[in-house]
C-alpha cells in the first residue's frame, strides 16, 4: 500500500516537472521567435497613424488643400513632359545608334573590297572599283511608304516625280506617256490634296506625306524651282528604304521603258544638259592669256552640267551625303538646286572642304534628250529624226505643255510637221 502511494507520488512529480519544463521551451521559443508577442500587429500603429494623418488634413484649411492639390497637378504636369522630352530622346538616341550600326558596316565591306590585294596584271587589264555598297534598308524610317513600295517597285527601282495641282496638264501628259510606254514601277509624291485626288482618279500609284508644316507650304504653293528643291529632303527616305529611284520632273515625255537603258554602275546617272558631244561629256577648255608669254595657254576640262530634273540614284553612302549637302544648302542659301546639286557632285577636295567621293556617269543625250538638243538640232537632221530618244525633257522652254504635246505628236502620233512651228529657244 505504501509502494503505490511512493509511485502514484512520483508519476505526479514527473508530470509537474514536464509541464514545467514544455512551460520553459515554449517560453524561450516564443521570447526568442516573437519578442514583441504572438498577437501585436502594425496595422492598428499604421491605422493610429493614418488616422492622425487624415485629423491633419481635415484640420488644415481648405485653402492650404487647395494649394498642395495645385502643387501636386503642377508636378505631374512637369514629370509627364519630362517623360515625353526623354522618350524623344530615346527616339532619337535610337536612330542614331543605326546610323552608326549602318556605318560600321558599310565601312566593314569597304575595308573588305578595298582591302583586299590585288595583283596588277598585265598591261590595260586594271580596272578600279566604280560602285558603292547599297545601304541597309531600315523599314522603320517610313513604315507606310515602305508598304506601298513593295508593291509598286519593280526590282527596288522606281519612278518618282513631286507634283502640285499647278503643273496637272503636265502631270496628266506624264502619266499618260508612262502608262502607254507599258511603265508600271512610277508614282506620284503629291504635295496637295488636289494631286492626291488627281492621281486616284486616274489610277496612277500615288503618296502623300505626312503633315509636315516646313514642307507643306512649299509644296502646296511654291513655284517649279521651289519644289525641284524639295526632292533632296523628300527623296532620302527612298533611298533610306533601299530603293533606287529615277527621280523624274513633269515636264518629260517617256517613248520607251528607261530601266531598259540604264548602267546602275554608278551613284548617281544623270541626263546632261550639254547639246552636243564635247558639252554633254566633256572637253578639254584651252584658255589664251597671251600677257604670259610662253605660258600664254592653260587648259581647262569642262563639262555642262547634269539636269537635277531627271537622274537615276542608287541607295548609297555617297548619294545619302550628296542628297543631304544639297538640301543643307538649299534651306541656307537663295540657290538655284541644278547649280548647288553639281557643286556637290564635282567639286574636288580642296584645303578647307571634302569632296563628295560619289561615281558619276552621263546618260546617252539622244536617248536621254533635253528640248534644246531636240528642238535646235535632231528635228533638223533626218538620220536623227529617225532616232526615238527614251524620254524628251522640255527643261529649256517655258511652253512646256505645248511642246510636250507635239513631242507625243511626233513620235507617238507620227505626225511629222507637230514640231516645225516651234522656235529655237524661247522667244
Amino acid at each position: 500500500m505504501a509502494g503505490r502511494k511512493d509511485k502514484s507520488h512520483s508519476a505526479r512529480v514527473s508530470r509537474v516537472v514536464i509541464a514545467i519544463a514544455i512551460g520553459v521551451f515554449l517560453g524561450c521559443f516564443f521570447a526568442f521567435f516573437y519578442p514583441h508577442g504572438l498577437l501585436r500587429s502594425d496595422l492598428p500603429l499604421q491605422n493610429r497613424r493614418l488616422g492622425k494623418s487624415e485629423l491633419q488634413v481635415q484640420s488644415s484649411s481648405p485653402c492650404e488643400s487647395s494649394d498642395r492639390f495645385k502643387n501636386l497637378k503642377a508636378d505631374v504636369v512637369s514629370i509627364l513632359g519630362k517623360n515625353s522630352v526623354l522618350e524623344k530622346r530615346i527616339k532619337d538616341l535610337t536612330r542614331e545608334l543605326k546610323i552608326v550600326e549602318q556605318l560600321k558596316d558599310h565601312a566593314q565591306k569597304q575595308y573588305l573590297a578595298l582591302g583586299e590585294n590585288h595583283k596588277a596584271g598585265p598591261f590595260d587589264s586594271v580596272k578600279g572599283l566604280r560602285t558603292n555598297p547599297t545601304v541597309i534598308p531600315d523599314e522603320s524610317v517610313n513604315p507606310r511608304l515602305a508598304k506601298l513600295l513593295e508593291k509598286v517597285a519593280i526590282q527596288k527601282e522606281l519612278i518618282v516625280t513631286l507634283a502640285n495641282s499647278n503643273v496637272k496638264s503636265m502631270l496628266e501628259i506624264w502619266f499618260t506617256s508612262i502608262q502607254n510606254v507599258g511603265i508600271h514601277n512610277y508614282l506620284v509624291v503629291a504635295l496637295d490634296d488636289q494631286t492626291e485626288e488627281f492621281c486616284v482618279s486616274h489610277d496612277v500609284p500615288v503618296y502623300k506625306r505626312d503633315p509636315d508644316t516646313s514642307i507643306d507650304s512649299v509644296g502646296k504653293q511654291g513655284g517649279n524651282h521651289q519644289v525641284s528643291a524639295l526632292k533632296f529632303h523628300i527623296l532620302r527616305e527612298f533611298l533610306q528604304l533601299g530603293y533606287s529611284v529615277l527621280l523624274s520632273d513633269v515636264d518629260i515625255v517617256y517613248l520607251q521603258n528607261p530601266f531598259d537603258h540604264l548602267y546602275r554602275d554608278s551613284d548617281v546617272e544623270s541626263m546632261s544638259d550639254g547639246h552636243n558631244n564635247i558639252t554633254a561629256y566633256g572637253y578639254n577648255d584651252v584658255f589664251d592669256e597671251p600677257a604670259m608669254g610662253w605660258a600664254r595657254y592653260a587648259h581647262t576640262m569642262r563639262i555642262w552640267v547634269y539636269n537635277s530634273g531627271f537622274f537615276f540614284i542608287r541607295p548609297t553612302l555617297p548619294s545619302l551625303e550628296l542628297l543631304d549637302r544639297v538640301a543643307a544648302r538649299l534651306s541656307q542659301e537663295k540657290a538655284w538646286d541644278q547649280a548647288v546639286f553639281n557643286e556637290e557632285l564635282f567639286y574636288p577636295s580642296r584645303p578647307g572642304r571634302d569632296g563628295l567621293h560619289a561615281s558619276k556617269r552621263t546618260m546617252d543625250m539622244y536617248l536621254f534628250m533635253n528640248s534644246k538638243v531636240l528642238f535646235k538640232t535632231v528635228r533638223k537632221n533626218l538620220n536623227l529624226r529617225q532616232l526615238k530618244p527614251v524620254i524628251v525633257h522640255i527643261n529649256y522652254h517655258p511652253d512646256k505643255y505645248a511642246r510636250m504635246k507635239a513631242v507625243v505628236e511626233f513620235y507617238v502620233d507620227g505626225k511629222q510637221n507637230a514640231l516645225d512651228h516651234f522656235p529655237d529657244g524661247s522667244e
